[in-house]
């Protein structure tokens, strides 16, 4: 990944040790590796320990402020780049905690949109989610323009909603205060750094295949989606960074990988398991307890992506070859 915009800077990272943030910070430690430390590295992140484990021995070549997003304070430490990936992802979260929810997203936000002013920062990227769409309903395609159908009063909207409105945070700053910011949307995201525990489904199929355990389903897997490769991620994160226009959203998703839940669970089983572990439909009356969004159809386009010059690499089996045996370290 060519980094060189970045050579002599400093970048901060927020939720560096979550699975977008520490493999955004590992690339450049492998570019500064290459390129005799250029790239100058700030991380926020809640718990030293956990970070001592996630960068081991390249620990000391990162700046670390140690801080809930919600309580950082404005402070000028030279960081010409922002990537803002700090949030919450379990969906039971969404649905048991949705006040924290709320004001994690806005009140995180403006935290570090505010530092970023301080800094005077040259570009500033937020990380949004493709669930600020709502509950699409038909396989059409999905633009940075597409009205949502978001029901506000539905708890587990307080995850989307907040979303949407730091979007619309980060749109004010730039507004006001000439902050470039942009916005990344990004679909479901996996990859390496997935931990062994995670709750969420593609983890729960990764897990079932290691254990040689069947796929248990919830609901009928209806639910279809785009994923995306955490390298393909990163790529888009770094690109939008520099290429991206102020107080514009990009999309970013593997179109390739469109398919439904239960597909990915099929796909699972025959190619992770060699066929060795079965999908069984068990259909709960009342599936809020598992905090799921409603059944939907997230067709998202990357074209605007891609027109800066952005491309994904890496397919929907290939995503969880590369996750599994990671797992099981």
């Amino acid at each position: 990944m060519d980094l060189k915009f970045l050579e002599n800077r400093k970048i901060f990272v927020t939720g560096a040790t979550g699975l977008i943030g520490a493999t955004l910070i590992k690339e450049i430690l492998s570019y500064n590796n290459l390129n005799d430390n250029k790239i100058k590295i700030a991380a926020l992140i809640r718990n030293l320990d956990k970070a001592k484990k996630i960068f081991g021995k390249n620990i000391e070549n990162i700046e670390f402020i140690i801080s809930d997003v919600r309580e950082l304070k404005p402070q000028n430490i030279g960081a010409d780049f922002v990537i803002h990936c700090a949030s919450e992802t379990a969906s039971k979260f969404f649905v048991d905690k949705p006040v924290e929810t709320i004001m994690l997203a806005i009140g995180g936000t403006k935290r570090v949109l505010d530092f970023a002013v301080e800094n005077s920062s040259i570009s500033f990227v937020y990380l949004s989610t493709m669930e600020v769409y709502g509950t699409p309903t038909t396989d059409d395609k999905i633009y940075e323009n597409t009205p949502t159908n978001l029901n506000t009063m539905a708890v587990r909207s307080s995850y989307p909603e907040a979303k949407r409105a730091a979007e619309s945070l980060c749109a004010a700053y730039f507004k006001e205060y000439g902050l470039s910011t942009k916005v990344v949307r990004l679909t479901q995201t996996f990859g390496e750094g997935i931990a062994y525990n995670d709750t969420r489904v593609f983890a729960e199929f990764a897990r079932c295949a290691i254990e040689g355990r069947d796929i248990v389903l919830h609901t009928k897997g209806e639910t279809k989606r785009n994923y995306l490769y955490v390298g393909d991620a990163v790529n888009a994160i770094f690109t939008v960074l520099e290429k991206g226009k102020p107080s514009e959203v990009y999309n970013a998703a593997n179109e390739a990988t469109y398919c439904s839940i239960y597909e990915m669970a099929q796909l699972v089983s025959t190619k992770c398991a060699d066929g060795k572990i079965n999908v069984v439909i068990k259909e709960e009356q009342d599936i809020s307890k598992f905090g799921y969004a409603p059944v939907l159809k997230m067709n998202l386009s990357s074209e605007k992506l891609m027109k800066l010059g952005w491309m994904p690499k890496f397919g929907l089996e290939e995503m969880y070859k590369k996750m599994m045996p990671e797992l099981i370290l």
